[in-house]
């Protein structure tokens, strides 16, 4: 039988179901109160930093629309489900790298002895100097 037509594997779908530890592998440490509201704070920034994005490339892309000609190439909406749900795809990727810093400045608040990332961490030693009076007292 030719291999085009065989059935595809059925994958098990993880859907929020704890992972379990394989054979050799430590199980892992329970994880206290306090980690447990860091880690959904910061999934929380992450979708809404995700959230803040994608509505900003819908609205740019709603801007291009309306200020395109007549017999413009922006103006026609065939694609624009998929080029919305592209949008989408972006916005969650660039949250995932804390790209614009909307996360890293909701869990400053939410979190303030949380450790942040390395641009994050970066761009705070930038806005500390910035903030001084006298720069070179750094």
């Amino acid at each position: 039988m030719d291999s085009r037509f065989l059935p595809l594997p059925v994958r098990k779908l993880d859907i929020g179901q704890p992972e379990q530890p394989k054979i050799g592998q430590a199980a892992p440490a329970p994880q206290t109160e306090e980690a447990h509201y860091r880690d959904k704070a910061t999934n929380a920034a992450v979708k809404f930093e995700s959230f803040f994005i994608a509505q900003t490339l819908h609205k740019m892309r709603d801007a291009t629309k309306a200020m395109a000609d007549d017999d413009s190439i922006y103006k026609d909406s065939i694609n624009s489900d998929m080029l919305d749900m592209a949008d989408n795809m972006v916005a969650d990727q660039l949250a995932g790298r804390r790209a614009f810093g909307v996360a890293d400045a909701i869990l400053r608040q939410l979190l303030p002895a949380a450790p942040v990332s390395g641009a994050a961490a970066a761009s705070q030693q930038e806005i500390s100097v910035l903030s001084k009076k006298n720069p070179t007292d750094a």
